[in-house]
């Protein structure tokens, strides 16, 4: 199956240990969504935006990984499955089910997203906005 990372998944390294069978594939952006952290976690998450983009990677991922993702991700709880269409291929993220008000993360999380952003040469120009709050 196909998933869209745009957090602490990013990083290659640890989306490797978490999940075995991944496998990048590319940079995509998902567009008409927008970055941002939230939680007491103070993780990513993205919202609906207008003319926004969330820059991200894609990954092939087996059932298993798709299970290990659900225990890192707390879903059902803390971040519920979304679906979108990428060139008519359907592809799965997480999103939080609470759209509590942003709050800055950690710098070990920080430090781990923009790792991944680096894996993954995105932009970081996205990842600096949604921190300017």
């Amino acid at each position: 199956m196909l998933y869209f990372a745009y957090g602490s998944n990013l990083h290659h390294f640890q989306m490797k240990k978490r999940c075995k069978d991944s496998l990048f594939l590319k940079k995509i952006n998902l567009k008409d969504f927008k970055l941002t952290f939230r939680s007491r976690y103070r993780a990513a998450d993205i919202e609906p935006r207008k003319n926004s983009i969330v820059p991200g990677a894609l990954f092939e991922i087996s059932k298993s990984d798709e299970r290990k993702l659900d225990v890192y991700e707390d879903y059902p709880i803390l971040y519920k499955k979304y679906y979108f269409l990428y060139y008519g291929k359907k592809v799965m993220t997480y999103t939080m089910t609470k759209k509590t008000p942003f709050r800055f993360p950690t710098e070990r999380y920080l430090n781990i997203v923009k790792r991944g952003y680096k894996d993954c040469k995105l932009d970081v120009t996205f990842l600096k906005k949604a921190l300017n709050k």
